[in-house]
């Protein structure tokens, strides 16, 4: 019999070499990308339209407001009209949170402002200790038209 008509016979094992080096390498790239993920700002986004949201026990809530020039000012203190930068925003945010736990955290963001400094207010909170912040926003006046 010649080489050429003897058949071979069909391998009954896999290579799985090539398969153990993509597993490897989604390994890897899920591991650098999961601590990634967690980086964030917990954040209750409003259900529009929304309900009124109700107060535990009669407490104020803290709020955070950023005006339209990006100026902070919370609704407690000694002054809360006073324009406070990110230091103070957070020393104040941490005292209120020390004193109330459980104390409901809001950030009021003008329409005009930058998304990126309400951002940074809802980061100053959750750095000071704020475990949930809330958006809040008005209802619509109107139906709107799509």
């Amino acid at each position: 019999m010649s080489r050429r008509a003897r058949r071979r016979k069909p391998m009954a094992q896999i290579n799985v070499v090539p398969y153990i080096d993509v597993m490897l390498v989604l390994l890897v790239i899920f591991l650098v990308t999961a601590p990634l993920l967690k980086q964030g700002v917990k954040v209750d986004l409003p259900h529009v339209p929304s309900k009124p949201v109700s107060n535990k026990a009669g407490q104020k809530p803290l709020t955070v407001t950023v005006n339209a020039q990006g100026s902070f000012f919370v609704n407690q203190g000694k002054n809360p009209t006073q324009p406070l930068d990110a230091a103070a925003l957070r020393h104040i945010v941490s005292q209120i949170l020390s004193k109330n736990p459980g104390i409901q955290v809001y950030v009021r963001g003008d329409s005009h402002v930058n998304y990126g400094k309400v951002v940074e207010a809802m980061g100053i909170l959750q750095r000071a200790g704020a475990e949930r912040v809330g958006l809040v926003t008005e209802p619509p006046s109107a139906p709107q038209q799509h």
